[in-house]
């Protein structure tokens, strides 16, 4: 389910996007459904997907940063060079630091008071650093946000935008994959970011319960059933 993305210096993000796991497991149950004679070509089109996903694992990271977060689109057909791909707009930063970056206009100036707070003390009581960034791609200070912030492997970049539906899209870092399960992200998001929850209650409240979601299960004792629920 999950892509390992490889960054520079050495460090890995997972892309949690539900549209490639969705693909990937199309894919593959095409490819084991296939028969016998046809297996010759199965493997030259295997073989033409793992380049593809190869491909991926290098530039997934600058499709969320961009807000390139329409995966299907990439992986049917569309090359990554044509893809939108790119975004960096490093004068749509702020002036001094924040971890809660909103050029989007969801947030209310107290909301991101609120959260930039949640996100200090989730750094200081566990380690791991979430940061917000609220977009409507193409409007989006994109890859400029790595140095910005200066992602690294106990980093979780969520980006709240809602152009391609789910609103909701994280990408997270080795470290905190080790400690929180992957279903966590997919079900986070189905709670909070499909489409009819947002446009009922509105962006900003999509981002905040999410927020506090990712808190709730940051702090629970790593274990087999630590984030089993999304609160």
């Amino acid at each position: 389910m999950a892509v390992l993305l490889q960054l520079h210096p050495p460090f890995r993000f997972r892309n949690t996007s539900k549209n490639f796991t969705h693909l990937v497991t199309t894919r593959a149950s095409s490819s084991s459904s296939s028969s016998v004679s046809n297996q010759s070509l199965s493997t030259h089109k295997s073989s033409d997907f793992g380049r593809l996903v190869s491909k991926f694992k290098s530039n997934s990271l600058s499709f969320a940063l961009s807000g390139t977060l329409a995966l299907a689109v990439a992986l049917s057909g569309v090359g990554f060079a044509e893809a939108k791909v790119g975004v960096n707009k490093p004068e749509l930063l702020p002036k001094e630091f924040t971890t809660v970056i909103d050029v989007a206009g969801f947030l209310s100036d107290g909301q991101e008071k609120r959260l930039a707070k949640e996100i200090d003390s989730i750094e200081k009581d566990t380690g791991f650093k979430l940061r917000v960034l609220a977009q409507n791609y193409p409007d989006t200070p994109g890859l400029a946000i790595k140095d910005f912030w200066q992602v690294d492997d106990r980093t979780i970049v969520f980006v709240a935008d809602p152009t391609f539906g789910n609103i909701l899209n994280f990408n997270v870092g080795e470290s905190v994959d080790l400690d929180i399960p992957r279903s966590f992200w997919s079900r986070l998001a189905g709670k909070y970011g499909n489409m009819f929850y947002w446009k009922e209650k509105g962006e900003d409240a999509s981002v905040e319960a999410a927020v506090m979601a990712i808190s709730n299960c940051l702090r629970e004792p790593v274990g087999a059933n630590n984030c089993a629920e999304v609160k």
